[in-house]
């Protein structure tokens, strides 16, 4: 039976937390957590997670937004890479349309420049086979008349053409939180802002339990799993220095940013892959009005909670920009909003940051702790099917519990049970007409919230509060079905409006912060703390940092 998900119900969670044993306890809320919680819930297993910030507040809020089938990797041989993540692509947008959109994708071919007209052609038609791409999605090629045809911007000296095929575009965030409610729905225990402490251990020295505190009251609790999954993302070396068996295996981490820009100033009409005067591939790609581009790639050893953009990481987009895109006369003024990300590689000496693996690894210690590292976004389920098919198998020799195949290949994640995203937006926006939304809100609501939407518009239909209804119903159904505790989760992680509409923020982050206070029972100390994060925020995501 799942328990509510609500930002209000936290300290009641971390209470059952205390009173049950786990099959699985999970240390980590960004997209393979979860992933993990949702496929060994849905086998039947006891699962908890938790999360030391808020859901996809490390790298599964800070990606290219792109469930991709890994093009880059037949660059580097991966054929197993483009492969797998290729198969795994189809099965994300198929349980979650509402998150996941096809998006044709240009890549042009300049002379001299990292991709030739054949090995593009090659290359786009291996991928094709090995991502086992939709006839009406595989790849065309077009010579320089036709790619100009579709976007006018780019540089035509030396254009030899272009390869044109499909990407995914995604909300990382919203993904990831979609798929930690359908873990809940499944019956696992789920919190977040919750730090693992410390590791227990039995009489063998295997690890039974861990010392959890809720960071908001300094509270602690301790919960009994048989086993648990280090699923930390960047900070996975951090949690194994509390385990005492720490193997040899390190993380190597990468930093990546983009930048957001209007349309006004970059009217981009095509997404984009290009080549960077340094080889490196960078992504222009449009969305809401905005376009935005990246990334960067590397190395990164300073403090992984709050990476920022500094002056040279936006400079060089910049000037990728003006390279590819010369009839553009951007600025940095021209930068609306941006963000920075950490990649947790598994470390390869002697390799550039560009060129280590994005494959994934699981090690298990001598403690027992299992944990997993490296890997995609779009790998996520068949990452979190492996850890789960090995738990299983060792529950199943240990305590008898019989092995269950993987249930998630097939599973929708929440919000994505509907057969037709386009005919279910038309339908959905007739009947929103009597929600105190215009056409356009609704269909921003049923866009990103798929099946869930009625649940918004009931919030909408029943709203009695300064804000307007569009934006109580995001905001109460964020607070009561998605666990949101602060400002900063609902502007960045829920609705993406700090990176792709910060002037949207700017409009209502006073009426949202007095709203919440409402709603959570903060003190004035209490709501100024929340409104000064939210202001760091929105200074990092339009002042970038000066490299020391």
């Amino acid at each position: 039976m799942s328990v509510p998900f609500s930002g209000k119900m936290r300290a009641s969670i971390l209470a059952t937390m205390e009173q049950n044993q786990y099959d699985v306890f999970i240390i980590g809320g960004g997209i393979t957590g979860a992933g993990i919680a949702l496929d060994a819930a849905t086998r039947g297993l006891k699962v908890a997670l938790v999360e030391m910030q808020d859901f996809a507040g490390g790298t599964s809020s800070r990606s290219t937004k792109l469930v991709h089938g890994g093009l880059r990797y037949l660059k580097q041989f991966e054929i197993n890479v483009v492969s797998e993540v290729g198969k795994e692509r189809a099965i994300v947008y198929q349980n979650g349309p509402h998150v996941t959109i096809p998006q044709w994708m240009l890549l042009p071919i300049h002379k001299g420049g990292t991709f030739g007209k054949t090995t593009t052609s090659i290359g786009l038609r291996l991928y094709d086979f090995l991502a086992r791409v939709k006839k009406e999605e595989r790849r065309r090629m077009l010579n320089p008349a036709e790619t100009l045809q579709k976007e006018p911007l780019l540089k035509s000296e030396g254009l030899r053409g272009s390869g044109y095929y499909v990407e995914y575009r995604t909300d990382d965030a919203r993904l990831t939180i979609e798929v930690i409610k359908a873990a809940v729905e499944a019956g696992a225990h789920i919190v977040n802002y919750t730090k693992t402490e410390a590791f227990q251990y039995d009489t063998h020295n295997k690890v039974n339990g861990m010392i959890i505190k809720d960071t908001f009251t300094n509270k602690t609790y301790q919960v009994k799993a048989k086993r648990i999954v280090n699923a930390a993302g960047p900070w996975v070396d951090h949690v194994r220095s509390m385990d005492f068996s720490k193997n040899n295996k390190q993380l190597r981490l990468t930093k990546g940013i983009h930048i957001v820009l209007d349309q006004s100033v970059f009217p981009l009409k095509q997404s984009v892959y290009f080549d960077a005067p340094d080889n490196r591939m960078v992504f222009a790609i449009p969305r809401d009005g905005k376009t935005y581009v990246g990334t960067t790639d590397t190395f990164y050893d300073q403090e992984i909670q709050h990476p920022q953009v500094t002056v040279q990481d936006r400079n060089y987009l910049i000037h990728a920009i003006h390279y590819m895109f010369p009839k553009l006369t951007l600025t940095e003024e021209d930068v609306e909003s941006s963000w920075a990300g950490v990649r947790p590689l598994i470390y390869e000496e002697g390799k550039d940051p560009s060129e280590i693996s994005r494959k994934d690894e699981i090690w298990e210690s001598d403690s027992g702790l299992i944990t997993i590292a490296g890997g995609k976004l779009t790998g996520y389920r068949k990452m979190a099917e492996n850890v789960v098919d090995l738990i299983m198998k060792q529950l199943t020799a240990t305590s008898g519990i019989r092995f269950q195949p993987c249930q998630t290949k097939y599973h929708p994640i929440s919000g994505g049970h509907l057969d037709h995203l386009a005919d279910f937006i038309e339908r959905k926006t007739k009947e929103a007409t009597h929600n105190k939304m215009t056409e356009a809100e609704a269909r921003i609501l049923i866009q990103k919230y798929g099946s869930n939407v009625d649940t918004l518009f009931d919030y909408a239909e029943k709203a009695n509060s300064p804000l307007p209804p569009f934006i109580y119903a995001q905001l109460m159904y964020c607070i009561e079905q998605e666990m949101v505790v602060k400002p900063v989760d609902f502007f960045i992680r829920r609705t993406g409006s700090l990176y792709f509409n910060i002037a949207w923020v700017h409009q209502w982050k006073k009426q949202v912060v007095a709203e919440m206070k409402e709603i959570m029972g903060w003190s004035s100390e209490e709501a100024d703390s929340m409104k000064k994060e939210l202001e760091d925020e929105l200074h990092h995501a339009v002042t970038p940092q000066v490299k020391c």
